[in-house]
């Protein structure tokens, strides 16, 4: 018998005994009256293992459901596998599907065929619904670098197989089977096409969707929304990449180590710049004088903000920078919640009349009195910068909330020009594994709050979760409000990132609740080789406010 104790999805704990050979899967249906979504992955004393694994010692297994950033990943990973299988039976064997970017809640992707139908998306949906029902099982198997190099040459998979050629840190991959279809993956999938129950296929403009459910509602599959300024976001993006001659990590590893990187990095920064430059021209035709810009944590929002006020004055145009920060209501004014916390993310924190009515006072010449923020004391604190603009200059505010139409609603439209900022990362780890955005942004923000703040990885890690939540709810649902979209993505910035996070995703040990997530963030930056000379990259680039450096943000 084993001792074993079982972490539920809502972190209660629960102590059983149970034969040896015992799977989390089995202790899971155990449960399954109770708990609110299905499980579909587990850890194992701290470590991810697949859910049908048997038990032979005592041990601690955590339940995971698809909330959980891993086990959503593990969906994403069997679906993928599934719907590659059922394009094949609808297209034929040889046909080349990619996966390439997240957009309207599901995965982006390309079947290259001359046309893909309505109809098409129908049957292949239908052919995954049949393996769903029968439960067809996902066989999988832990293979060396030489190994996986073997297969990869034999199926003539060139962009995966120059990962392995490249990067010396990637020492093996899981070959996952589904009936006769095979591909490597870097995490486990669901034991069978069974655990796949929601998910739905449509066609897209030039691709198809691979849609299925978001990690705050497993239960169910999102209402689809059209997302044209992402979209076109993501297509400009991959024309970068064309330019830069790098369409995914093995082709950058290339790049860093015949000493390429400096051109790419320039090239990078002079597509930035040409991009804020258009962005900068098209405010100065529209004669909108209130510039809103907001985006996700660690999107590079200041630097952004700061280099358009540039650009702004090169077309003629003096403007004001302001943050939203400044607009909180005194801290003894803001609303708790039932545990006594304070609600700082959200828009009841901000002064929305205020800063409706000193807006429209600028506007019109009038002078005002901007308040400074002091964090220190919880109060607003006037005085200090009583300042008035004349008609040719407009106004920069930057902050999370600037996109939501109740921030504004004060000020008239015709004087708005709104701007969304994110790191998209269309650069993927090859044709059917991407990086996501979100975790992306996550190197970005734990190299920054151990710089600027001395914060441990542990402690943005545990803190992430949370900033996601806020971002779902306070920005996410306002990025159509844009009149423009800035993608401050560089294609080589996590060749730069992995010399400053590795070692600190490193220094969380095995007894830490943080460890699963370090260890999953540690196994992207397996796939880069680090870019240690970063020379190169200017001084008023994006990617200076993380790693520091920055002539703009200090």
């Amino acid at each position: 018998m084993i001792q074993t104790e079982i972490v539920m999805p809502e972190g209660t704990l629960v102590k059983r005994e149970y034969k040896k050979g015992i799977t989390p899967e089995k202790i899971a249906e155990e449960f399954s009256a109770d708990l609110p979504y299905d499980i579909i992955a587990c850890l194992v004393d701290n470590v991810h293992e697949r859910i049908d694994m048997p038990l032979r010692k005592d041990c601690r297994v955590a339940l995971l459901d698809q909330r959980n950033p891993y086990a959503n990943l593990v969906y994403q990973a069997s679906l993928t596998l599934l719907y590659i299988h059922a394009v094949h039976d609808v297209f034929g064997a040889k046909t080349r599907v990619s996966i390439n970017n997240s957009l309207s809640r599901g995965l982006f992707t390309n079947i290259h065929v001359p046309a893909v139908t309505d109809e098409d998306c129908r049957r292949i949906e239908e052919r995954m619904r049949v393996y769903m029902e029968k439960r067809t099982p996902f066989l999988e198997k832990k293979v060396n670098r030489e190994a996986a190099s073997e297969f990869l040459k034999e199926h003539r998979l060139h962009d995966a197989l120059r990962l392995f050629e490249t990067s010396e840190d990637l020492d093996f991959a899981y070959l996952c089977t589904l009936d006769d279809e095979q591909l490597l993956f870097y995490l486990h999938l669901v034991p069978d096409c069974g655990y796949l129950k929601r998910f739905e296929v449509r066609r897209c403009r030039n691709g198809v969707l691979l849609r299925f459910p978001h990690h705050r509602d497993p239960a169910s599959i999102p209402v689809y929304e059209d997302q044209p300024i992402l979209y076109d976001a993501f297509s400009e993006e991959t024309h970068w990449e064309r330019l830069c001659g790098i369409n995914n990590a093995g082709e950058l590893n290339r790049t860093v180590l015949k000493g390429n990187a400096r051109d790419l990095i320039l090239l990078c920064e002079a597509l930035h710049e040409k991009k804020i430059a258009e962005i900068a021209e098209k405010i100065r035709h529209s004669g909108r004088r209130i510039i809103l810009i907001a985006g996700p944590s660690s999107s590079g929002k200041t630097s952004f903000a700061k280099r358009l006020c540039i650009q702004l004055r090169v077309s003629g145009i003096n403007p004001l920078y302001l943050g939203t920060d400044d607009y909180f209501i005194n801290r003894d004014d803001m609303e708790v919640d039932e545990n006594g916390n304070r609600d700082y993310e959200g828009l009841s924190a901000v002064d929305t009349k205020l800063f409706a009515s000193q807006m429209n006072d600028l506007l019109s010449g009038k002078k005002v009195d901007i308040p400074e923020f002091d964090f220190i004391s919880g109060t607003k604190i006037f005085g200090k910068r009583i300042t008035s603009i004349r008609e040719d200059q407009a106004i920069v505010i930057e902050g999370i909330h600037a996109l939501n139409p109740k921030l504004s609603e004060g000020i008239d439209d015709k004087d708005k020009f709104r701007i969304y900022i994110s790191p998209l990362t269309q650069l993927n780890i090859d044709m059917h594994h991407r990086i996501p955005t979100t975790d992306a942004r996550l190197f970005r923000r734990l190299v920054r709050d151990h710089r600027t703040r001395g914060r441990s990885a542990a402690t943005t890690i545990h803190d992430w979760p949370a900033v996601r939540h806020g971002e779902d709810d306070n920005i996410f649902p306002y990025n159509s409000e844009a009149d423009a979209f800035f993608n401050s993505h560089f294609i080589y910035e996590l060749a730069v990132l992995k010399k400053y996070a590795q070692p600190l995703l490193e220094e969380i040990t095995p007894d830490l609740p943080e460890y699963p997530e370090a260890q999953r963030y540690l196994g992207y930056l397996k796939f880069f080789v680090s870019l240690e000379d970063e020379t190169a990259i200017p001084c008023n680039s994006i990617i200076r406010e993380f790693i520091g450096g920055s002539v703009l943000t200090g």
